[in-house]
């Protein structure tokens, strides 16, 4: 009997081992971030046992060899929330995916911009600063522009509206306008190819609404190899997808100026691995300045749709943006004092912070289009960007530890330009006296609508309509990529393929106009006989203040080519080493052709008038042929060692170059001579930095330096060829701390920079301050901190107006202040106020100097001034 049961036992005790043997399970999944993004190098373990696992470059983790029983699973990741749920494991897999929360500026946050492979902040050889729509909102920010204030290193002229602003990083300089060295990106690819094209600057066609995640910025280093001509920034806007369900819809309107705007977006998974995102903007008003009419009217809609594999995804967007925001230039003031010490005060009827010198009398521009047809054009139209863009992107695991990513967009893209340029700022008496007039038999001067004569002493400026017609931007950008993991090094090898339409034309006009704020009225010109010699404000169909110069037709297309390659080595589990190079080739052909006069009956009254004496047309019968090309070398070397698990230091040497477009043409150069043709711009830079994360915060320093070599490139609004070398060095800091409900952020870059070539040698390059900084403290509260409140302070010490080092431009700090207010769990009101104090922060002088002991009368570009509005979210 014994044993019998001896015998079952052994039995029974074979059965269930060879059960326990078989019940193992496995539990895997896909961990992304909240914007739907794949989080590698998360820890994930079951509670109270050995087992666990960390999460891939795709976000994936597994754990096999699970028993049944109850676990809690566990995933940690620096700078986000630990996440915890429990789970039950019942002899089958398990697959659990979740989301993980940032909860702080993380070191261990992927970046994706600037960089052949996604890497963690932590162990990347860059300086890189991410801005996710929350820290966005507390800079209260009016423009794309504005946003961009708070990057360290990063100097944004965000004075001139919706676009046209200048952007310039580390003491590079803002040579001719635009973002010539600084390239903004939508998804990893450019918006434009060229960042500084008059009057379609690349912030023109960008808009940053509610579809965005975050936005990636990287300075110096790899961002000379791997994109085109962005050998000082990448500034990149990424998109949601969608992957987590969630949408917002959200509306805002200025309490003290007009401005009516709503906001939508939503995004959700549509069924087994396949999600979409959709969203937009419409905005409508008159806008941060008084222009007495509805300045600003138009939107955007972006709709994205991705589908996951087993090994990889495919996703397909499309943008549609038709918008009329109002350009800002420079405006009349009066300054008087010394150039090291000026006084900058309003006209009496002029407010720089919250006026222009856009006016309901001045509505249409009439003339000769690019044909020698006629055509009227609307001023009110601003800068009017209408770009279709649709595009995709895919990434696939391929085996045997290879994978491969491209990217690719066509973008259709077109609008104009519409703004009043003054050529001048002056007493009517001056300019009665001046050579123009007397040239032209102006004895007076008197209101084109009746109001009588214009006295001596009353303040004028004659204007150039900048009526620009962007006839065909269109651009296609294709980047492919195919890595190969040897273990510790990758090796990516790569092709970017960039086309690049240039056409548009410059149907410009001249107006004689009074400096007021308030729906200023046009002057005529008026003969000693008291006949009007000038109709309705208008003095030239041209540039007539300008020597009617610049009547104008582009017609080009530029094809780049740009092989490139890159390695990356994990040399130690703290040393992480790479090099990348890159060789772009361009060819350009085309043509442009410049003004002829001729007489011409514009208004078909059967009268040539002086006006009509000489009409500027675009002379197509004789353009200039443009065939050329050019070729440059870019490279980098960088090196991340990590000190700690949360600090590490890093250097890098790069070298890279930036092609110009339409400013060459201008210099009379033989355009089909590849040896003669000044294309190129190079930057030779190095930086050494070191970051360090807290629980509660991160540091961020980087010393860098910059020499800067230019061929020199043509500025419309001074009528002339800038080009000078320059060097510069400095450090940016950046930095975040969060004690309890109270959380600080800022940023301070120092720049020494100087113009290391021709007349100027040793000056400080033209609106380069010393130091620029920014400053965010914000305050939670209320049960479930639902509440926060804080204030931003964006400033700049002293610069010059020009380079000839002469007027000082005075340093300033804008002061803004938000107050969020948790209604419900989802909907949020908020109250937030651009430059509380209507502070005058000038960013740029079109004069270098003034005459000491007299009032001068200039033209600037200040920011804004105060602006009070009220946005309602409801988040769903």
């Amino acid at each position: 009997m014994n044993t019998l049961i001896k015998k079952w036992g052994l039995f029974l005790l074979c059965l269930f081992s060879g059960i326990s043997l078989f019940a193992q399970s496995v539990i895997s999944g896909k961990i992304n971030d909240e914007a739907g993004m794949p989080l590698p190098g998360v820890n994930v373990i079951l509670k109270g046992t050995s087992q666990g696992a960390t999460s891939d470059f795709e976000g994936n983790y597994s754990i096999e060899n699970v028993s049944d029983g109850n676990y809690t699973l566990e995933a940690t990741y620096l700078g986000y929330t630990k996440y915890s749920k429990n789970v039950s494991v019942n002899s089958e897999n398990l697959v659990i995916g979740f989301t993980m929360i940032e909860n702080a500026e993380s070191l261990d946050q992927v970046i994706i911009t600037g960089v052949t492979n996604p890497r963690s902040k932590i162990e990347s050889s860059v300086s890189v600063t991410t801005m996710k729509p929350k820290l966005i909102e507390q800079s209260a920010p009016r423009t794309t522009a504005e946003i961009f204030r708070t990057i360290p290193g990063i100097r944004s002229e965000s004075s001139g509206g919706e676009g046209n602003s200048n952007i310039a990083v580390r003491g590079v300089p803002v040579s001719s306008g635009g973002s010539k060295y600084v390239q903004l990106q939508e998804d990893g690819l450019p918006v434009l190819l060229f960042g500084d094209m008059s009057f379609a600057t690349a912030d023109i066609f960008t808009r940053y609404d509610s579809n965005i995640s975050r936005i990636e910025a990287i300075r110096g280093g790899s961002a000379s190899t791997l994109s085109s001509n962005s050998p000082g920034a990448i500034i990149n806007l990424i998109s949601k997808t969608g992957k987590v369900e969630g949408g917002s819809i959200g509306t805002s309107f200025g309490l003290d100026y007009s401005n009516f705007r709503t906001d939508f977006e939503y995004g959700a998974p549509l069924g087994n691995d396949l999600y979409f995102h959709m969203g937009g903007f419409y905005r409508v008003g008159e806008g941060i300045r008084d222009a007495g009419y509805t300045a600003n009217n138009g939107g955007q809609f972006k709709l994205n749709l991705t589908k996951e594999f087993d090994k990889g995804y495919v996703r397909v967007y499309a943008k549609y943006l038709n918008d009329r925001a109002i350009g800002y230039l420079p405006n009349p003031i009066q300054v008087t004092g010394t150039n090291d010490d000026p006084d900058f005060q309003d006209l009496s009827n002029f407010d720089a912070n919250s006026e222009t010198l856009h006016t309901p009398y001045l509505s249409q521009n009439v003339g000769l289009g690019e044909s020698g047809e006629l055509r009227r054009s609307n001023v009110s139209d601003g800068m009017n960007p209408i770009s279709t863009s649709i595009g995709m992107e895919a990434a696939f695991d391929l085996g045997n530890e290879f994978k491969i990513t491209n990217k690719g967009r066509f973008s259709s893209n077109k609008g104009g330009f519409n703004s009043p340029f003054p050529a001048s700022v002056l007493t009517a008496s001056d300019f009665l006296a001046g050579d123009f007039a007397t040239g032209n038999g102006y004895s007076s001067l008197s209101y084109a609508n009746g109001d009588g004569a214009v006295s001596d002493n009353t303040v004028i400026a004659p204007v150039v309509l900048f009526d620009t017609q962007l006839n065909n931007f269109n651009n296609f950008m294709n980047d492919i990529r195919l890595t190969k993991d040897f273990g510790n090094l990758d090796v990516t090898v790569g092709y970017f393929k960039g086309i690049q339409n240039v056409s548009m034309s410059w149907l410009w006009n001249s107006y004689l106009l009074e400096a007021s704020g308030e729906n200023a009225r046009l002057i005529n010109g008026v003969d000693t006989g008291g006949n009007d010699i000038t109709s309705n404000g208008l003095v030239g169909y041209g540039a007539a203040f300008f020597g009617n110069c610049c009547q104008r037709s582009y017609d080009t297309r530029y094809n780049v080519s740009a092989p490139y390659l890159s390695v990356a080595l994990e040399a130690s589990e703290k040393l992480n080493v790479d090099a990348s190079i890159r060789f772009d080739n361009g060819k350009v052909d085309g043509s442009f052709a410049g003004p002829v006069t001729s007489a011409y009956d514009i208004n078909n009254d059967g009268t040539i008038s002086q006006p009509e004496q000489t009409v500027q047309a675009i002379d197509l019968s004789n353009p200039t042929v443009v065939d050329y090309d050019y070729d440059y070398v870019s490279y980098s070397l960088g090196l991340n060692y990590k000190i700690q698990d949360n600090q590490a230091v890093f250097a890098r040497y790069s070298r890279g170059a930036s092609a110009k477009a339409d400013r060459i043409l201008f210099a009379g150069l033989d355009y089909t001579d590849s040896d003669r043709i000044n294309a190129l711009d190079f930057i030779n830079q190095a930086e050494v930095g070191y970051k360090r994360g807290f629980e509660n915060g991160s540091l961020y320093a980087t010393v860098f330096y910059a020499k800067t070599t230019e061929e020199g490139g043509f500025e419309a609004t001074s009528n002339s060829i800038i080009e000078n070398d320059y060097k510069s060095l400095g450090i940016e800091v950046e930095g975040s701390y969060r004690f309890n409900d109270f959380d600080v952020r800022g940023g301070l870059t120092f720049t020494d920079a100087e113009i290391d070539s021709g007349d100027n040698e040793g000056n400080t390059p033209r609106r380069q301050p010393d130091f620029i900084y920014n400053l965010i403290p914000s305050y939670n509260f209320g049960n479930a901190k639902q509440n926060s409140v804080g204030l931003s302070f964006v400033g700049q010490s002293k610069a010059y107006a020009q380079d000839s080092n002469e007027l000082v431009l005075p340093g300033f700090v804008i002061i803004n202040s938000f107050i969020n207010i948790g209604v419900t769990e989802n909907l949020k009101a908020n109250i937030s106020a651009n430059n509380i104090f209507d502070t005058l922060g000038i960013t740029e002088s079109e004069e270098g100097s003034i005459t000491e002991g007299q009032v001068n009368y200039l033209r600037v570009r200040p920011v804004p001034g105060r602006s009070i509005s009220l946005g309602i979210n409801y988040s769903f």
